[in-house]
């Protein structure tokens, strides 16, 4: 596997790590960079401006200003089947919609011509997504509620995100610097 260049940014859900190969966003990770990571120049093939762009739409996205990323994406660390599903989620539920795990496997079932994904398999492609919220698995949700979430602190940082697009109503408490505690 190519080595990643990474980059880190400060979000109101936590640190966020961004890595990146010569051919796009390959990774996004809640935390602070991996331990072997450091955010350098150096990292073979993958320049510092791709890393920028990936962390001021990133930074844009969470001011309210960015509504699509337009980064390229490496989907090299994805099978076949995780791409299919993670393209057509990209490509079909826009900022501030949402969609459920049946219907998302019935639109990935038009687009494939017949094969039938079970929701629960969505399920678990949405929780292995290498490049959550560009590529915005938080859009998915559960028929009756919310569903799961994966990425930070789990399902608060998936409502946190959702409220900070409109597609749920904020809380009493809601505050779009920060997660709640």
């Amino acid at each position: 596997m190519t080595e990643l260049a990474w980059a880190a940014l400060d979000t109101p859900v936590g640190p966020l790590s961004v890595g990146c190969s010569p051919a796009g966003v390959t990774q996004v990770r809640f935390g602070s960079l991996p331990r072997a990571a450091a955010p350098s120049a150096d990292a073979p093939g993958a320049g510092p401006d791709l890393r920028g762009d990936a962390l001021a739409q990133l930074a844009e996205y969470f001011s309210g200003r960015r509504r699509r990323f337009d980064v390229p994406l490496d989907w090299s660390a994805t099978s076949r089947r995780q791409r299919q599903v993670l393209e057509v989620l990209f490509d079909s539920v826009g900022y501030g919609e949402t969609v459920s795990y049946g219907t998302l496997a019935r639109r990935v079932q038009s687009a494939d011509h017949g094969t039938f994904l079970p929701p629960r398999v969505i399920g678990q492609i949405m929780g292995s997504n290498p490049i959550p919220l560009i590529v915005p698995c938080h859009r998915v949700v559960a028929a009756g509620g919310l569903g799961g979430y994966s990425g930070g602190t789990g399902p608060e940082v998936k409502r946190w995100l959702l409220v900070l697009e409109g597609a749920l109503p904020p809380t009493l408490d809601w505050e779009p610097t920060r997660l709640p505690a």
